[in-house]
């Protein structure tokens, strides 16, 4: 593949490379029928009613076709159930139920009404992002009412660059600069004291191999922020971690929950309070 986006070499057999061919040309029509008709072509229930109250609203997006990693769905539902849960439990903040007494999540896509309802959205898996013109324009639009932005598990950097060039169609640098955050930005200290950011793998990947980094090159984990004109921060990043799995995966194993639920929900909910009160 030519252009910036130049994968590292893989070999594969014949019968391999055509399957992954077929697994692509699926992959792109999926993509393309969730922005048409119905609910996002996916059998998702309809998103609940806007009642005031904290409601996790996970942003969609289309994949990038040179995109690295999986996609919008990751950790749905659990993650987006299981974060308010634990903000309900360890804050006083209102959180949004159903009449069952399930915590109410929403889906937004980036020219939704529903997003200006929602004062964090938040994107996972972002390497595989792509966004157009309308989508960057109501992602800016969205962040410079008020919003906020928290993308995560994304990792090494060939996901960086595919995350960068996209975020910049909506934040271009001139105007929202990069920083990396430092371990004493008030972010880590909101409710809970974190010392930065930890890394944090999939589940799959501690299990099967007891290590944090997932590639070759996600050794070191990154939170960063993009800031506006008034040095407010919009977007939250978290590069070469993955506090989501934290959430979905917290009732799975127990040595997988003593060594990450802790790590990833501190930061979480530091993460929300940050967001809702800046």
């Amino acid at each position: 593949m030519s252009g910036p986006f130049r994968r590292p070499a893989a070999a594969f057999s014949p019968k391999t490379a055509a399957a992954l061919a077929i697994l692509a040309t699926l992959a792109a029509a999926s993509a393309a029928a969730q922005f048409r008709g119905g609910r996002f072509g996916l059998r998702l229930q309809n998103n609940p009613p806007y009642d005031g109250a904290f409601q996790y609203c996970r942003a969609m997006y289309r994949r990038h076709p040179q995109g690295d990693g999986g996609g919008w769905t990751t950790d749905y539902p659990q993650a987006d159930e299981n974060l308010p849960f634990r903000f309900s439990e360890l804050t006083k903040a209102p959180v949004s139920r159903d009449e069952r007494g399930r915590f109410n999540h929403q889906i937004v896509g980036l020219t939704d009404e529903a997003l200006y309802k929602c004062p964090i959205i938040i994107m996972q898996e972002v390497g595989s992002l792509y966004l157009d013109e309308n989508d960057a324009v109501g992602l800016r639009d969205y962040l410079m009412k008020g919003g906020f932005l928290w993308v995560d598990d994304f990792w090494g950097e060939y996901a960086w660059r595919i995350f960068e060039s996209e975020i910049r169609k909506a934040l271009p640098s001139g105007t929202f600069p990069m920083i990396d955050l430092p371990n004493d930005h008030a972010l880590f200290h909101m409710l809970y004291d974190v010392n930065g950011v930890a890394q944090i793998p999939s589940i799959n990947v501690w299990i099967g191999t007891g290590q944090t980094s997932e590639r070759f090159d996600s050794k070191v984990p990154h939170a960063r922020a993009i800031l506006d004109a008034n040095r407010h921060m919009v977007v939250l990043i978290t590069h070469n971690t993955d506090y989501s799995d934290a959430f979905e995966r917290e009732g799975e194993d127990r040595s997988y929950f003593d060594r990450f639920a802790g790590l990833g929900y501190s930061f979480g909910i530091n993460a929300l309070i940050y967001a809702m009160t800046h």
